[in-house]
C-alpha cells in the first residue's frame, strides 16, 4: 500500500514535536552509578557548544554504475510507507512504529520496553518524500538500559541509513552530519524546514543527564540525504 506525500506540518505541529522531544528526556532516565554506560556524544553547538567550528557538510557519496535511481518522489508521486530502519554503522535494525498526536496535541513517542524501537512521525513526509522525514527513538532508560538510538551520536559522514518500505523499496540515506543541541535553543529550522530534496532526521536525546530534573539537557540530531531507493 503507498501513501501520498505527507503533508507539510504547521508550526503549531512542529511545536508539539519539540515537546514531544523532551518528554522523550524525561522517559529515557539513566541509572546514575560508577560505571553507567554513556552514548556516545558529538560536539555541542548553540549556547553550550564546546567548539566555534561550523559543522561539517558531506555531499551524498554517488551512485555506482548500473546503481538503482537516487531520485526522490516528486508531489504527485505516491511514497510507500516505511516500516522498518537499520543502520549498519551503529548496529541498529528495528521496526518503526508510527508516531502522531496524543489527546493534548503532543506527539506522540516511542514506548520504553526491553524490545525498544524507533518511530517515524506519520504527519511530515514519509522516508523518500520531498521534505525532512523524521525518526524518534530513545536513548536509554534506567530499567532496560541503552535504547534504540543509543549510538546515535558515534555516526559519521556517509554512514548509510536504509529505511524498508511497505512495497518492499528501500531508501537509502547518507548521514550528512549529526549535532548536539541544548533543548532551549533547538535548531527547529534546519531540523524541520522545507527542503527541495529528500531529507531524514534522526532524533534521540543527548548531553548531561539532569538528575534533580531526570531529564537528558540535549537533542542529538543526525542529518541525512537520500542518496537511491533500492527496487522491491
Amino acid at each position: 500500500m503507498t501513501e501520498p506525500r505527507g503533508r507539510r506540518p504547521s508550526t503549531r505541529t512542529w511545536t508539539a514535536l519539540a515537546v514531544a522531544l523532551a518528554i522523550v528526556a524525561l522517559v529515557a532516565v539513566v541509572v546514575v552509578v560508577t560505571g553507567q554506560q554513556q552514548a556516545p556524544q558529538p560536539a555541542a553547538t548553540g549556547d553550550r557548544a564546546q567548539s566555534s567550528a561550523p559543522a561539517t557538510t558531506v555531499a551524498p557519496p554517488a551512485p555506482s554504475s548500473g546503481a538503482p535511481s537516487t531520485a526522490a518522489a516528486t508531489p504527485d508521486q505516491p511514497v510507500a510507507a516505511p516500516v522498518a530502519v537499520s543502520i549498519p554503522a551503529i548496529d541498529v535494525s528495528s521496526d518503526l512504529l508510527r508516531l502522531g498526536l496524543n489527546d493534548d496535541g503532543t506527539v506522540e513517542v516511542p514506548p520504553l520496553g526491553p524490545d525498544d524501537q524507533a518511530g517515524w512521525y506519520e504527519r511530515g513526509p514519509a522516508p523518500g518524500a520531498v521534505g525532512p522525514a523524521v525518526l524518534l527513538g530513545h536513548v536509554d532508560s534506567a530499567e532496560h538500559g541503552p535504547g534504540v538510538f543509543f549510538d546515535l551520536g558515534a555516526l559519521r559522514p556517509q554512514d548509510e541509513v536504509r529505511v524498508s518500505r511497505a512495497d518492499g523499496t528501500t531508501a537509502v540515506f547518507a548521514v550528512d552530519r549529526v549535532e548536539r543541541h541544548p533543548k532551549d535553543d533547538f535548531p527547529t529550522i534546519a531540523a524541520y524546514g522545507d527542503t527541495p530534496d529528500a531529507q531524514l532526521r534522526l532524533i534521540t536525546c543527548g548531553g548531561d543527564f539532569d538528575s534533580a530534573a531526570r531529564s537528558y539537557l540535549d537533542n542529538v540530531i543526525a542529518f541525512a540525504t537520500l542518496v537511491r531507493t533500492e527496487p522491491a
